[in-house]
């Protein structure tokens, strides 16, 4: 059996054996120096006690005078040496080895993994999976090869092993009984992993993160369940939300024809509708526009009753006739939604936005640092001579795909500065920063964590535990238990949260509604709401879809 000592207890025997070589070595040099160049004889005893203290830098008692130069010199380096001893050498060898001798041992082989996943490597792209798990009681172990990101690890509570496969592949000796397994190194590093495993005699579900799409087929020729690459499908959600051509703002919005319109508006600190309540707003009464719900910080509410409170640097999504929707204008900024796209950082993320939204027909701008192929201007997007040349108020939307949460914060605020009416989409970097980026302006902020937990979660726990995207949807109803009551004035159709939008009779669009309206049984409703509430809706009006 090989007997293995870290690195910090093999500096530290190291300094236990050369140390005191080190002072007899001095000591004799000492010795023959002062009979020699001083004329003074002194005792090997004498002269170990001269270079224990010099070395240790305590003084010198008695003989501290040297007349000879050369004498003078050697003094000198031991000196010095001695400093080097004192602020190198104790902090970097002798501190880590007491560090480590009491310290909470890291665990060097897999614990039993029954009923476990095992994570292999810790990142960002996990992280906001793993503390789903943790808040969720799911068990994991996370394999990781860093010793300090293992330490942190531990710290933070995370089961944890550490180990490096290539020096010791018996470190996952009990992976067999694992439930399922994650991969989430580099390319190279996962396939090596996976390859491993499967020889440990693991037959699960294992799940390898892929930087590159290219690796996809053979990983999973080896030994992977399933391969995902998340920066891709990250790029994939940025572009859904800067095009309305991928994603439109709402399903079914054709059913109603041209008669009614749908619009986003900003709801500015200094806007009427700040901090208002739907009940004295009244916007339905006095201005015949519906309030489907609002986005704040990425995510979509929809307006439950006259209590709902409108916030302000929220979006608001409004249905109405085209002329009822311009009196809104006068309260709130509307958002554009027309003209080219323009994007900054053109990494591997934002060419997966670039490519995605090209292909839907969509203009693209595209910024960055450096020029290369694709890039359109060359600056940085926090110069404001950079976005007046990209024509960036006339955008239809921004994406903010950089690869610095730090940098991305800076642009979101100069972007949300320059062009408060333009929708802003932000990459981030570590799912923790997401809030700081809606802080900064952001309208919708997503990060690789939140696609890889939606992908994994999935996968892992059953359930989508991570929500990346809202969707708005018009559906054609029957009356059902709405008949014989009026379309708006209903506490129990508030609660759902979905809110009907007009009313089908004799071949006739219904858009207002006077005091003493009541729906009848022949007529057909149009309802307009996220895809829970609509859902909510129809349980509660035990209602179908007329189609």
């Amino acid at each position: 059996m090989q007997f293995h000592l870290k690195r910090s207890s093999r500096r530290f025997l190291a300094i236990l054996v050369v140390l005191p070589i080190t002072v007899v070595f001095l000591a004799l040099i000492y010795m023959v120096g002062m009979e020699h160049l001083e004329g003074r004889t002194r005792t090997f005893l004498q002269s170990l006690q001269w270079a224990t203290e010099t070395i240790t830098t305590t003084g010198y008692g008695a003989d501290s005078a040297w007349s000879h130069p050369a004498m003078a010199l050697y003094v000198v380096l031991v000196q010095f040496a001695g400093q080097f001893l004192i602020f190198l050498v104790f902090p970097m060898v002798i501190l880590p080895y007491f560090e480590e001798q009491f310290e909470v041992r890291l665990q060097h082989r897999l614990p039993a993994m029954d009923g476990k996943v095992l994570f292999y490597r810790f990142g960002p792209t996990i992280e906001a999976l793993l503390d789903e798990f943790k808040n969720k009681g799911t068990p994991f172990v996370i394999l990781e090869e860093d010793m300090e990101v293992a330490r942190n690890l531990r710290d933070r509570g995370y089961e944890v092993v550490f180990g490096k496969l290539a020096d010791d592949p018996a470190v996952l000796t009990n992976v067999a009984q694992a439930k399922a397994v994650v991969a989430n190194d580099n390319d190279h590093a996962n396939a090596t992993f996976t390859m491993v495993v499967r020889e440990q005699g693991f037959t699960g579900p294992l799940y390898a993160l892929a930087d590159d799409p290219v690796y996809r087929y053979p990983m999973i020729r080896i030994g992977a369940s399933e391969v995902f690459t998340p920066a891709h499908v990250l790029g994939a959600a940025l572009a859904s939300q800067a095009s309305t051509r991928i994603s439109p703002p709402a399903e079914g919005m054709h059913l109603l024809g041209t008669k009614i319109g749908m619009a986003e508006f900003r709801v500015r600190a200094e806007s009427p509708l700040a901090g208002k309540k739907l009940g004295e707003l009244r916007l339905r009464e006095r201005h015949g526009v519906t309030l489907i719900g609002q986005w704040m910080g990425g995510v979509f509410t929809t307006t439950k009753g006259p209590q709902t409170q409108v916030e302000a640097g929220a979006i608001l999504v409004a249905v109405g006739t085209h002329a009822n929707l311009e009196a809104v204008e006068r309260m709130a900024m509307p958002i554009r939604r027309a003209g080219p796209i323009v994007l900054a950082g053109l990494g591997a993320v934002g060419q997966k936005v670039v490519e995605m939204l090209k292909d839907a027909g969509e203009t693209c701008v595209v910024i960055d640092r450096q020029p290369g192929p694709g890039v359109d201007l060359v600056g940085s997007v926090l110069e404001r001579a950079t976005l007046s040349r990209a024509n960036l108020r006339d955008a239809s939307a921004v994406v903010l795909a950089l690869s610095d949460d730090s940098e991305s914060v800076f642009a979101s605020a100069v972007v949300r500065d320059y062009a408060p009416q333009v929708p802003l989409i932000v990459r981030v970097q570590r799912t923790r920063n997401t809030a700081r980026m809606y802080r900064s302006g952001a309208d919708f902020a997503i990060s690789v964590g939140q696609v890889a937990g939606q992908i994994l979660a999935f996968q892992l726990l059953g359930e989508q535990a991570l929500q990346v995207e809202n969707r708005i949807k018009f559906a054609r109803l029957h009356p059902g238990a709405l008949s014989g009551r009026h379309p708006w004035r209903n506490e129990e159709l508030d609660s759902t949260g979905a809110k009907v939008i007009a009313v089908e009779r004799a071949g006739e669009i219904i858009v207002e509604f006077a005091d003493d309206f009541v729906v009848q049984d022949d007529d057909a409703l149009f309802v307009c709401g996220s895809l829970n509430s609509l859902e909510r809706y129809q349980r509660a009006f035990k209602t179908t879809s007329t189609v």
